[in-house]
């Protein structure tokens, strides 16, 4: 851990009182927040950013049809992917509640990667920011994050089956 320095190395007085729910290592040299941390409740603006990305991108979808020449094993992909949601989500919610690394990181990498694959571009990016507060031990934030992967996860997984696997199916 860091410590909070009362002064800075220009000798002026320094930054003031830390940010409410902000821990001193998480603080910038100007006393602010770094940019990828926010008050416990509160969105980052990466978190933000998330919602402008599609649930679902078509075109991945489209492109991972033709790598496959058409056999069906993207279809199948996706109908396999919306059938472990549930499971996939369970063990990531589990692994992060129970402050677990090595789990939490392997499910959220593996929840990114096969989100990417199917073309679930925004929990895909939530779970890459997941994986990050992982790997920086913040388990608190990752708490706070996992209610977005539940809602974002289900709403892919809807569209999904409303869409492509219908169409395809």
């Amino acid at each position: 851990m860091h410590s909070h320095d009362s002064g800075s190395s220009a000798g002026g007085p320094g930054p003031g009182p830390l940010p409410a729910g902000i821990p001193a290592d998480r603080v910038s040299a100007g006393g602010r927040p770094s940019p990828d941390i926010s008050p416990p409740g509160q969105p980052s603006p990466g978190q933000e950013a998330v919602g402008l990305l599609p649930l679902v991108d078509a075109a991945i979808l489209e492109e991972l049809e033709e790598e496959l020449a058409g056999t069906g094993m993207a279809q199948r992909f996706a109908r396999d992917y919306a059938a472990l949601w549930d499971q996939r989500y369970s063990r990531l919610a589990a692994a992060v509640q129970r402050h677990d690394g090595d789990s939490a990181l392997d499910a959220a990498i593996s929840l990114k990667i096969s989100s990417a694959m199917v073309g679930g571009l925004r929990l895909a990016r939530l779970a890459e920011l997941l994986e990050a507060m992982i790997r920086s031990g913040d388990f608190g934030q990752g708490q706070v994050l996992m209610e977005r992967v539940a809602q974002d996860g289900s709403l892919t997984v809807t569209e999904l089956r409303s869409t492509y696997i219908l169409e395809t199916g």
